[in-house]
């Protein structure tokens, strides 16, 4: 199979509702400022445009508090898309909302019915096989019913455990390139990633572990300078965007597109 893991052509995302400060949050860490959400996701979208990707920005969602965070909606590979069953029932409807700028962009669509669960934050999508972590909000369930559709199409899926107190399996994780994934320790030490070449977060800087690898950007939270500055070490070209509004609510840099 052609390695797609971080080229792109296109990306979805969609603008921040104000609804955004009643969004789920597995811990209180304050109120998020909306101006300041607004101002840090138009430069997330710049970042990508600046790749030359075309961006299709969808507009705000108040119904539905959590929608700006997208990954979770859909799994977009190269062939097909595959419209997830979220695990928090507040967001359920979102994908509904979603589902036709996916059928406009791809002509297989298929769909998870049910009756499991799972989200796009808990896939990651490497050169040689599709992990997936359960988690919270993806079930073992939704892993076989996702197994059962790309499966046929010459994937390999893979079934992991997420960390227990970690909400995504990608919030601990993100593909540099095809065989080069950044993790925190607290993930790496679980073996999962066992065959790949693992870059480490810098101690203290789990959190930077959300990051994308977006054509010739790896893109990351701002405010991680030894993660960062490992990156750069290591050859890539890092853009940081603060993401200080969205981690409130467990959000990060993959969290905010699809990308395809």
């Amino acid at each position: 199979m052609m390695d797609h893991s971080y080229e792109f052509t296109r990306a979805i995302t969609r603008k921040p509702a104000r609804s955004v400060i009643d969004g789920l949050r597995a811990e209180d860490l304050g109120m998020p400022d909306f101006d300041q959400m607004m101002r840090d996701h138009a430069q997330y979208v710049a970042t990508l445009r600046e790749t030359g990707a075309e961006v299709i920005e969808l507009e705000a969602l108040e119904e539905f508090p959590d929608s700006v965070f997208v990954e979770d909606d859909a799994l977009c590979l190269h062939d097909c898309a595959i419209l997830m069953r979220p695990g928090a029932p507040t967001r359920l409807g979102e994908v509904a909302m979603m589902a036709p700028t996916i059928r406009a962009h791809y002509k297989e669509v298929f769909e998870i019915a049910g009756p499991g669960f799972i989200e796009g934050g808990d896939i990651l999508t490497t050169s040689r096989e599709i992990l997936i972590g359960t988690s919270a909000r993806t079930d073992a369930a939704g892993v076989a019913e996702l197994r059962g559709i790309v499966t046929p199409r010459g994937y390999t899926v893979r079934e992991v455990q997420t960390p227990a107190d970690v909400l995504h399996f990608k919030t601990d994780c993100s593909l540099l390139d095809g065989s080069t994934i950044l993790s925190t320790k607290r993930l790496a030490a679980s073996g999962c990633f066992d065959g790949y070449r693992v870059l480490h977060t810098a101690h203290g800087e789990e959190a930077a572990a959300n990051a994308i690898r977006f054509n010739g950007l790896v893109i990351m939270a701002a405010g991680f300078p030894g993660t960062a500055g490992m990156l750069r070490s290591e050859g890539f070209e890092v853009r940081e965007i603060n993401n200080s509004e969205c981690a409130k609510l467990d959000g990060g840099m993959s969290c905010l597109s699809l990308r395809f």
